[in-house]
């Protein structure tokens, strides 16, 4: 893999995974819009695993506050900290097992290798989720914190987790979306989505580098590399989307997500003599 492709999968990962945009839909898009190999899913793990670090940092206040509530929590010892522990971890469970799912039944190896096919999937869903935020930003309510998460509250978004694993969704742009329709603040339902992609991410991560040391393959150089450069890009991301949901909500990334859907659509369906994708 040349530097080239290094820095511009830690650059699209790093802008794209905690932007409600999707950054496993822009990675699939690289091999499909370049003449570069596809980076392969070790890579796409270990990028991530720089987004993780970048989530850690930014709010480090909250994950020491998770890991005192996860003490708690083994501990059997009730306190806000070790309920919002304990609905976050409930929460990752449906990503898991879903998961878990697509992976022993092959079919998120099968939807990789078809091109077309993966554009068509990554465009619709630009397209729907594009649409349901910015619907749930408009009209729902801006009254919860991250406070007011119940174990309800946190299975629906954990649920909505699970449906980014589907290209083009986007693990952030589901669960905000879900808060913001359950009424949570703009910038509440940010931070419990980034925190709530810590298990998640971590357990992703963890399972991929297993397998690369059992099949005697190991975490390449250009991986780590790359996880090193998407840790600064996405590091910068999170902090650009807290100050835009602040300021001026979601809509942004509605229109973001619609015009990446139309270029797609332009060129699976050759609307522009001489650019396609095949």
């Amino acid at each position: 893999m040349n530097i080239e492709q290094i820095i511009v999968i830690a650059l699209v990962q790093g802008l794209t995974e905690f932007l409600p945009v999707s950054s496993s839909g822009h990675l699939a898009l690289i091999p499909v819009m370049t003449d570069w190999p596809d980076q392969g899913v070790v890579t796409d793990v270990m990028v991530h695993v720089g987004s993780l670090f970048a989530v850690i940092v930014y709010f480090w206040r909250d994950v020491l506050n998770l890991l005192s509530g996860t003490i708690d929590l083994l501990k059997f010892k009730v306190t806000p900290h070790s309920r919002m522990a304990g609905y976050i971890a409930l929460a990752t469970i449906p990503a898991l097992a879903f998961g878990a799912l697509l992976k022993l039944t092959g079919t998120l190896d099968a939807i990789r290798e078809d091109t077309v096919g993966v554009a068509k999937i990554i465009a619709w869903t630009a397209v729907i989720y594009g649409i349901l935020l910015f619907v749930a930003d408009h009209f729902g309510k801006r009254v919860k914190k991250m406070e007011d998460v119940t174990l309800s509250s946190a299975l629906i978004i954990g649920i909505c987790q699970a449906l980014a694993l589907i290209p083009g969704t986007s693990r952030s742009g589901a669960t905000m979306t879900a808060a913001r329709f359950l009424g949570f603040e703009r910038a509440e339902a940010a931070r419990f989505s980034f925190l709530l992609g810590i298990p998640a991410i971590a357990a992703a991560g963890g399972f991929t580098a297993i397998e690369a040391v059992q099949l005697g393959g190991g975490i390449p150089t250009h991986a780590i590399w790359a996880a090193v450069l998407t840790f600064f890009a996405a590091f910068a991301a999170i902090s650009l989307l807290m100050a835009l949901v602040k300021r001026v909500g979601f809509w942004i990334f509605m229109v973001y997500r619609l015009a990446l859907a139309l270029v797609l659509f332009a060129l699976i369906y050759e609307w522009v003599p001489g650019f396609s994708l095949v």
